[in-house]
């Protein structure tokens, strides 16, 4: 079996977890795995990186004087935080849309002291503070800036969905016709496709020139800078996405997505790795991406000591105390085959 990791109460195996693991170089060369790198996956919003690109490329970070900052957001899953819910609402003002146009939902924020303050104050959570709030306000000004519907911009159908499916078929190299729709939780499309396309997408990001198109390469690039120049915009306070980005100083950009999904990408060795937990459980995820990079010899001079929170984690119970452990339990495979 493909086990990443075990959970240990006391010093017994009290569970397991299965996973998948890509590593890929920027030319589509697929270096190392474990478990089923071609497993077809929903990177779920370990895309959002991706779905900005058209932000650039089609003139509306320009147009609305969008900051590294904002772009940054449009990448994010944000904890709701004021300075994430400032920006989106900036972001939305600019381009003379409401907030009520967002499409995104809502769910209580993971700030909570946020989410206190408005019920202190009686007031109820809107759109804004949706952890997709800054995808979602990128989205409404790219529709906004192409005179394009604006209430139906998350529809599979519309303009800005069908640029993020492009951009999607091209960075990855995988067929557009082969790539499988799914509805979000924010409720836009999201992609299916293999793992290992994933990891050969992150590559690509952290080696921009590898793009044929200038225009493309220019915005992979700027969307990147943008995301290791602002972590806290991605993520926010103690959340492994800005803590992983701040503790490499801009070498490595990651992405959490949804159901135990994670993509990073080397910007100095030009390759990008792509985790996949097979259950979705969340508690594998950032110990397996730690474990990666040590194997891969990437960070053990100092960046994954800053990141031990999240390596081998313990278990604690309702009082506290610590009564257990995840350990990851995986070796990479050398690979040696071309992906394109």
């Amino acid at each position: 079996m493909n086990v990443v990791a075990n959970v240990y109460r006391g010093d017994q195996m009290e569970s397991s977890h299965l996973g998948h693991i890509a590593v890929v170089d920027q030319h589509g060369n697929l270096l190392y795995s474990y478990g089923d790198p071609d497993r077809l996956t929903f990177a779920r919003s370990s895309m959002k990186p991706l779905q900005a690109i058209p932000i650039i490329e089609t003139g509306t970070a320009d147009r609305y004087q969008l900051e590294p900052a904002d772009l940054s957001l449009c990448c994010a899953s944000h904890s709701g935080e004021p300075r994430h819910r400032t920006r989106a609402m900036s972001m939305l003002e600019r381009a003379g849309q409401p907030e009520a146009t967002l499409q995104c939902g809502t769910h209580v924020p993971r700030h909570e002291e946020s989410y206190k303050e408005l019920i202190r104050a009686g007031k109820p959570l809107t759109p804004v503070y949706s952890n997709c709030s800054g995808k979602h306000a990128g989205m409404i000004a790219t529709a906004t800036h192409m005179g394009e519907d604006v209430a139906s911009y998350h529809l599979p159908e519309h303009p800005v969905q069908q640029r993020i499916l492009d951009v999607v078929a091209d960075i990855t190299g995988y067929p557009r016709e082969k790539i499988t729709l799914g509805i979000d939780g924010c409720g836009v499309p999201v992609h299916r496709l293999p793992l290992v396309n994933y990891a050969w997408a992150f590559a690509k990001l952290a080696k921009p020139e590898v793009i044929d198109n200038p225009v493309r390469q220019d915005a992979a690039r700027r969307i990147v800078e943008a995301m290791v120049a602002h972590p806290e915009m991605v993520g926010g306070e103690s959340r492994y996405c800005t803590d992983l980005m701040n503790a490499f100083g801009g070498r490595i950009f990651g992405k959490a997505g949804a159901e135990s999904v994670y993509c990073l990408g080397d910007r100095e060795r030009g390759i990008g790795i792509a985790v996949k937990i097979e259950d979705g459980g969340a508690r594998a995820i950032y110990p397996v991406v730690n474990e990666v990079l040590r194997q891969l010899g990437i960070g053990v001079d100092g960046a994954l000591k800053t990141l031990h929170a999240y390596t081998n984690p313990p278990i604690t119970n309702m009082s506290g105390s610590v009564v257990g452990r995840v350990e990851t339990t995986f070796q990479l495979l050398q690979e040696n085959r071309s992906i394109c």
